[in-house]
């Protein structure tokens, strides 16, 4: 009889590590999962294993054991399926992986489907002995692996979702413009460099510019994008929208600063999630479920500067061939009769050229009227307007900067206080009211139907009553501690007083709306115009007397407090 020649396997060592799995909890646990004490381990027990050759060793480090999508594993799949392995050796099975279902048909369906022996030490597992015990082990501890992985998952999200609420940054790769802080990986600082790029961006969008034509502006002047920018910081990260060899400024690249509120010191986080450990798809959160907190970090730009932008990005404004810059009234100026924006275009004529405002609807369909106007003249109009228009709110801050002196203050805290007695009295008798409603139901005055309805509304006064009492108890606190913020408006006119030439920067900053019906008749909506009203009703309301010239001057005449 002959001898028996046993079959020799060729192996594959697959080692894991990752810290998902809570390797690093501690010097032993990061000493026994390590890479090399995994290798090591494996090695000994083969070491007297005549039927094992090992002929590769793949390494996944830093992978999590939720899913199969490892380069190292995948060789290790490549290499059966040529044939040059048909033996997989493991520390144990938490580092084959810790899905339940994919672990399970690696293990017991497609190894043994294409012949390849499993061995998992430390779970005392071999596939090519014959053992009841196995068939409920392996399955169980798999399904012991994937209870953990979810609940590690589950611990991870809730410590990075309270992190965010903190205000702390948990991204991998910091905005462009920010770095971390040295101190605080969790905190976002300037980066003077990258800062400084973006406020020439903002800057060059209020001065008119296009997206397009700013980030020709930074490519010709040899300014890295924001993904060479950190390849020059030794940071490598991946640009999948990558056409040349090197990653140029884009449009989309620019508009994508300019609508990032980071910039005014909001950081905005969990935009982004995957549906759960398994999953690995990233899919988009509702707006609700972002993670807002505001004035978190240094800001780069100001809120007023972020919102001019917001709104010249709503703005459908396009640039005239051969020009970076859009008209100077492009997006503000539309028809007073379709509120479609009004157009620039030029007619030549006696070998001159004459440029005008026209309707962009007639330019396009014919279907509103042309309500043309020359554009010397709108803009000419515009600015003289303005003008006026600058001098009358500085001149009001002028007198408010006299009726906010100690004897008007206390006029305007006595009016604040009459309203609120008066609002605190009105609940007070609507409380009185409510309560007596019920001695009326039991005298038979009113029915049921009338108490219920006159005690809806009895209790809905009380509250408006108090809700307003509430509200001027505030205004009162802010006139006696002085606050001026709401006089923040007057400073964006002041900046202007000195304005000799109509810019973009003027109209965009002051100018809301001009609504041109034809060359004689023109509207112009100013920003803050409420702010305005309001605190020429406050200069009447302190007895000064107010009225309007007809170069639309206003004349303000204050009288001395006694």
């Amino acid at each position: 009889m002959g001898k028996t020649v046993n079959r020799i396997y060729h192996a594959a060592i697959y080692v894991r590590l990752s810290k998902e799995d809570g390797d690093v909890a501690g010097p032993a646990k990061a000493e026994s999962n390590s890479i090399s004490n995994q290798k090591n381990l494996i090695r000994d027990f083969l070491k007297d294993k005549d039927d094992i050759i090992v002929v590769s060793e793949r390494v996944d480090d830093g992978y999590s054991g939720s899913n199969f999508e490892r380069p190292g594993f995948q060789m290790m799949m490549e290499d059966i399926r040529r044939g040059k392995v048909d033996c997989v050796v493991v520390k144990d099975l938490s580092r084959f992986g810790r899905e339940y279902i994919d672990s399970g048909k690696y293990i017991e369906r497609l190894f043994p489907a294409l012949g390849v022996r499993f061995i998992a030490i430390n779970d005392h597992i071999d596939s090519r002995e014959e053992s009841g015990r196995d068939d409920i082990v392996v399955p169980f501890k798999n399904l012991m692996n994937d209870a953990y992985c979810r609940d590690i998952s589950i611990k991870i999200r809730s410590h990075l979702e309270v992190k965010r609420k903190n205000g702390e940054y948990t991204g991998a790769f910091t905005p462009y413009g920010y770095k971390k802080d040295e101190n605080d990986r969790n905190k976002l600082v300037p980066d003077l460099y990258a800062a400084g790029v973006v406020k020439d961006i903002f800057r060059m969008k209020l001065r008119g510019m296009s997206q397009a034509a700013i980030a020709d502006r930074l490519n010709g002047q040899g300014v890295l994008s924001p993904v060479e920018y950190k390849h020059s910081l030794g940071i490598r990260i991946q640009d999948h929208f990558k056409t040349h060899e090197q990653a140029e400024w884009s449009p989309v690249a620019v508009r994508r600063i300019l609508e990032n509120e980071v910039y005014v010191g909001t950081l905005v986080q969990g935009r982004h999630s995957t549906p759960n450990h398994k999953v690995k798809k990233i899919v988009d959160k509702p707006e609700e479920e972002w993670v807002r907190v505001e004035d978190n970090h240094e800001p780069v730009i100001s809120r007023r500067e972020f919102a001019i932008v917001q709104r010249l990005l709503g703005m459908d404004t396009r640039t005239s061939p051969n020009e970076e810059e859009v008209y100077v009234l492009a997006g503000i100026a539309v028809c007073a009769e379709c509120g479609a924006p009004m157009v620039k275009r030029s007619v030549p004529a006696g070998g001159k050229v004459y440029s005008y405002y026209i309707c962009s609807k007639n330019a396009a369909t014919k279907e509103c009227g042309p309500h043309r106007i020359p554009k010397g003249k709108l803009e000419s109009l515009v600015f003289e307007v303005l003008k006026t228009h600058i001098a009358n709110v500085l001149d009001t801050g002028r007198i408010l900067e006299y009726v906010n002196t100690v004897p008007f203050q206390e006029l305007e805290i006595k009016e604040l206080e009459r309203q609120k007695e008066a609002k605190e009295q009105e609940a007070q008798r609507c409380r009185e009211l409510r309560d007596m409603l019920y001695e009326d139901l039991k005298d038979g005055v009113v029915s049921r139907e009338d108490y219920a309805e006159l005690y809806e509304g009895y209790t809905g006064r009380r509250k408006k009553a108090e809700e307003a009492v509430r509200k001027l108890r505030h205004e009162i606190q802010d006139v006696m501690d002085a606050r001026t913020d709401k006089y923040e408006w007057l400073r964006f006119f002041k900046e202007y007083q000195n304005i000799s030439v109509l810019s973009r920067m003027a109209v965009v900053e002051l100018v809301d709306r001009v609504r041109v019906s034809d060359k004689n008749h023109v509207e112009i909506d100013f920003n803050f115009q409420d702010c305005f009203q309001s605190a020429l009703r406050q200069l009447q309301s302190a007895g000064c007397t107010v009225c309007t010239g007809e170069n639309g001057r206003i004349d303000i005449q204050r009288r001395e407090v006694v």
